[in-house]
């Protein structure tokens, strides 16, 4: 199946809701907690509006599953879902670090089909579709060939590390950089600009979905060790830890150290 127009909207409206925060990026960081540690911003849902009204322009009769709308069981019962978090990153985005991201995915069946991950202060868009292969702009990419741990450079969430929760991993791999969007840091290793992944805390489907997308269509995996490959749009949109994302061979090695069948 070709996915050409899903894929011109989801990068047209990636792009479009980048601008938007980068507007906000300059003045308006104002923000307040939906909950507990989850915060939200002025531009998380002005990004949120803008991209549902191009999705829903484009593919009226198509569900959507957003950070920043409130969820629908009905979702359960649609072929057809768009994933999206419009300001991945918010945390980032309010201290004024730069590592925030735009991520839109759509599932067919709960299958990623179309994923696209833009950086608003940079401009640069990764993005792909099934069996189409994974870009950055108009460039091709793939995951690093790397296949050995003690060699890889592993991304990871600053808030894990400052919990400890990427100690018992210090020795084991090369290097362990943080970095803020979960979108942004599985594009990175789409794109071969880090070797691998790990999550010791839970992510939601609208983290994780347009990442996944990238990572398989360049020549990865993305897996959580205890279930697998991610089926989504379920109804607990909780993917639980740990997680692994990278070439088969370091995500099989680093099953292997954990000792998951």
């Amino acid at each position: 199946m070709n996915f050409e127009r899903e894929t011109e909207a989801a990068r047209e409206a990636a792009i479009h809701a980048g601008k938007i925060i980068a507007e906000f990026s300059k003045g308006d960081r104002k923000h307040w907690d939906k909950a507990e540690d989850n915060p939200v911003t002025q531009a998380d849902l002005a990004a949120n509006d803008a991209i549902q009204t191009l999705l829903h322009r484009a593919f009226p009769d198509d569900t959507i599953l957003s950070e920043e709308i409130k969820d629908s069981k009905e979702r359960l019962r649609a072929e057809r879902v768009w994933i999206i978090d419009p300001l991945d990153g918010t945390k980032e985005f309010i201290e004024g670090v730069p590592e925030f991201a735009v991520s839109i995915a759509l599932t067919i069946r709960g299958e990623p089909v179309v994923g696209c991950v833009h950086q608003p202060l940079t401009g640069e868009s990764f993005w792909g579709a099934k069996g189409s292969g994974a870009f950055v702009d108009d460039r091709r990419i793939s995951v690093t060939p790397t296949a050995a741990l003690d060699e890889s450079v592993v991304l990871s969430s600053r808030t894990e590390m400052k919990r400890g929760q990427m100690g018992p991993y210090e020795n084991v791999f090369k290097e362990i950089k943080p970095v803020g969007s979960v979108a942004l840091k599985l594009a990175l290793v789409a794109a071969g600009r880090a070797d691998f992944w790990i999550s010791a805390a839970p992510k939601s489907e609208w983290d994780v979905c347009g990442g996944d997308l990238l990572v398989r269509e360049a020549g990865g995996t993305f897996i959580t060790l205890d279930r697998g490959v991610r089926v989504y749009n379920q109804e607990d949109i909780l993917l639980q830890p740990l997680m692994a994302a990278g070439s088969v061979a370091l995500v099989e090695a680093f099953r292997d150290l954990e000792g998951k069948n």
